[in-house]
């Protein structure tokens, strides 16, 4: 297993750089590239949005749409590829929403995706917002949002080789500037 988790705020440059990783890493080893994108049609701003990304992308990649089983996809491939997962933050508002998924249901998920990572047959690159550093949400539901973001992200960047955080487009190795945990 193979994992970068690749982490910043909106409009950071996180999927600009996550999609150049997967493309370095499928010419270094000669393998495909699956895109799953996890976003949903919800209005023309987001169509836009969705636009964008498909038109960066290189047309000998594969695009998969797995708005809620991104696991199960991931858990169910045989052959060798490079897999670019963008993005946490629209999964878990797509649990969230689409699923009204209960606490036990985000942490069994938040476990079966983790897991799948850590069995998978090539390398995968995990895009997610870091949505933590602003101010506190004014309510509940927002606020439950960002808590199982800011968990499912530390989740995956404890089973990721690697965590790249962007910031201003400019990627940073959080494992090399790690402190040591007490």
């Amino acid at each position: 297993m193979e994992c970068t988790l690749v982490l910043g705020g909106a409009r950071s440059g996180k999927s600009t750089f996550a999609e150049a990783l997967a493309h370095r890493l499928s010419e270094q080893r000669a393998l495909p590239v699956t895109y799953i994108a996890t976003a949903q049609r919800s209005d023309r701003e987001m169509e836009q949005r969705i636009a964008l990304h498909q038109n960066r992308r290189p047309d000998t990649w594969t695009t998969v749409e797995e708005p809620l089983n991104a696991a199960n996809w991931i858990a169910q491939q045989t052959q060798p590829q490079v897999v670019l997962l963008d993005c946490l933050s629209l999964l878990v508002n797509n649990w969230m929403f689409l699923e009204q998924c209960s606490e036990a249901s985000f942490f069994a998920r938040m476990d079966q995706l983790t897991q799948t990572l850590t069995q998978s047959t090539g390398p995968i690159v995990v895009v997610s917002n870091e949505v933590g550093q602003g101010i506190v949400p004014n309510d509940p539901l927002t606020r439950q949002y960002r808590d199982y973001l800011g968990l499912l992200n530390q989740a995956v960047a404890k089973v990721s080789d690697s965590v790249i955080w962007v910031v201003a487009g400019i990627p940073v190795d959080l494992r090399k500037i790690q402190v040591p945990w007490p």
